[in-house]
């Protein structure tokens, strides 16, 4: 495996620079307690928004030929392959330095890295399917990165909290559309592929069904995380309401 592809040397200097510029420059003034994730976000912006248009950019070179596995990687699908795994290093990374209890989200990065690592440099095959996975996981990026800077500054700044108020329903519904309804019928879609034997002889079987485990699980724990925002929003919504009755 080239590992030091220069590609993903370069790009995690990048997303390096990024992060430390939002933590030591951006963020400076912002609570010790809030200044890695707002950096994480601002890191995260910078890779969601671009992956998104790279992934669309993709998928139009392909036809939109996403579930046919048995395309081999273009140079051009491997580059943001490289470009998101440089992503998820930096950001593992954070969470290794500043939150190194958070089991869930660390094994999420490592699960997400062993799938694309293995894409680009074992099997060099899949991409145009991951990056499908890509543009689903982050559509939501701005909206949701954007959310949680507001999150982050509403309880000092009275048009951050205003703000944060009006974005988080439109937030959950995009996020639920997109994580609880199209991404699990495209992981339907590519489960049913790759058990139709297309991806027979270009990725072992023991290898896709690990990319389905990881993929699954990630749309479970994205399921529960906004449904448990939600249970958050409509609870907050009635202590209000009980509130003004009183």
């Amino acid at each position: 495996m080239e590992i030091l592809e220069p590609n993903l040397v370069g790009f995690t200097l990048v997303f390096s620079i990024i992060y430390l510029f939002g933590y030591l420059i951006i963020f400076k003034d912002w609570k010790e307690k809030v200044r890695p994730d707002a950096s994480s976000c601002i890191m995260s912006l910078a890779h969601g928004t671009p992956a998104v248009i790279l992934s669309i950019y993709s998928m139009l070179q392909t036809s939109f030929q996403n579930l046919d596995i048995s395309i081999q990687n273009s140079p051009f699908q491997e580059v943001i392959l490289e470009y998101s795994i440089a992503y998820f290093l930096v950001d593992l990374l954070h969470y290794l330095v500043f939150y190194p209890s958070d089991v869930l989200f660390i094994a999420h990065h490592l699960a997400t890295l062993y799938v694309f690592l293995t894409c680009r440099f074992v099997v060099h095959h899949g991409g145009a399917t991951l990056l499908g996975l890509l543009f689903l996981a982050e559509i939501t990026s701005p909206c949701q990165n954007t959310w949680s800077l507001a999150r982050y500054r509403k309880n000092k700044v009275p048009m951050a909290a205003k703000f944060y108020e009006k974005l988080s329903p439109l937030f959950y519904m995009f996020y639920s559309l997109v994580r609880g309804v199209l991404g699990p019928l495209f992981v339907y879609k590519m489960g049913l592929a790759f058990a139709s034997g297309k991806a027979d002889g270009v990725i072992s079987r023991p290898m896709w069904i690990s990319w389905m485990v990881v993929i699954v699980s990630a749309i479970f724990i994205s399921i529960l995380w906004i449904s448990n925002l939600w249970i958050d929003f409509f609870r907050e919504r009635l202590r209000k309401e009980l509130k003004k009755c009183n």
